[in-house]
């Protein structure tokens, strides 16, 4: 695998977001199952939350990665803005996508100042915007929804309330992705709200949770297109995915190794046999996410990929 297909993958710059405020999202709560109600008020939750973002940065900036820190504005009132993933992606050709949300309040995070940072550091040809499709009700959250295979230019998507097959197919053509759709079911029998919580994809491996997608053809095109993309898969089980396992991204550092992000949590999830394959591509950075997980999300949701082309 040469530096230029790794780069393809993986990125060493990523866009965070400092919570102002945080706390489990009551308009999300009906259909995230990884979503937990909190014994503390908004104000010990935000204080710890910021406590776990600022050293989950500073964790990353050991380990030689790129971290751009937006602060939160405090106005209007945004319970997830800890997670930008799901309303901006951004992609090697300049392009960035913003997406339509499923809650109202997290209609809020789209920021247009944050864009036009990026603008100062990124060369960026056009932003595309999704969330008219909102008027319709139809929802694509990013890259919660979106799994890449930017190598193969292939699109995961597991089907939801906040993955729409109208937005996915519009996506996919606009960025020239092949999209592999699916239905994947959690312990409850509901449909898993976002792909990234049962699916990464690295280089040149695939954590999955192969076993939560209950129907026979779509799980074997999932696994037939992951072989055949040469990826080695670390299947995952519904109680590990519970534990986050499946929401991890795979990162560089300056030197170009492999890191793979993911929480303490999900990594004490996994078991050693799957930490030493995984260790075989990658090196694992686990970071301590205890409360943020409380709203639903994991070290991936945290985590805007940059893929954009510096300034020279």
């Amino acid at each position: 695998m040469t530096q230029t297909a790794l780069r393809a993958q993986s990125t060493n710059s990523v866009l965070m977001i400092r919570p102002g405020r945080f706390f489990p999202n009551p308009e999300t709560a009906a259909d995230n199952a990884f979503q937990r109600n909190a014994d503390r008020d908004s104000d010990a939750l935000t204080l710890m939350a910021r406590k776990e973002f600022d050293a989950a940065v500073e964790t990353l900036r050991a380990a030689e990665v790129n971290v751009h820190v937006f602060e939160d504005t405090p106005e209007p009132e945004k319970p997830d803005a800890v997670f930008p993933n799901n309303w901006i992606s951004t992609h090697d050709d300049g392009r960035i996508a913003l997406f339509p949300m499923y809650s109202a309040l997290r209609r809020r995070e789209r920021r247009q100042d944050i864009v036009e940072q990026l603008r100062k550091h990124y060369r960026v040809t056009e932003v595309i915007d999704y969330s008219a499709f909102e008027e319709e009700g139809c929802c694509l959250e990013g890259t919660g929804s979106l799994v890449f295979d930017h190598l193969n230019k292939i699109v995961y998507v597991s089907l939801s309330n906040r993955s729409n097959p109208k937005v996915i197919q519009r996506f996919a053509e606009d960025f020239s992705y092949e999209p592999v759709t699916f239905t994947s079911i959690d312990s409850t029998g509901q449909p898993i709200y976002h792909t990234n919580v049962m699916m990464c994809i690295g280089t040149a491996f695939a954590m999955v949770g192969l076993e939560m997608i209950p129907n026979k053809a779509e799980r074997q095109q999932v696994r037939a297109r992951l072989e055949k993309t040469e990826r080695e898969i670390v299947g995952l089980s519904a109680d590990q995915i519970a534990n986050f396992a499946g929401n991890a991204i795979e990162l560089y550092n300056k030197g170009g190794e492999k890191l793979l992000v993911l929480s303490s949590r999900a990594a004490q999830a996994l078991t050693e046999e799957q930490r030493e394959r995984l260790s075989r591509y990658t090196q694992l950075v686990p970071l301590e996410l205890h409360t943020i997980e409380l709203g639903g999300g994991s070290a991936r949701c945290m985590i805007a990929t940059i893929h954009l082309p510096p300034r020279s």
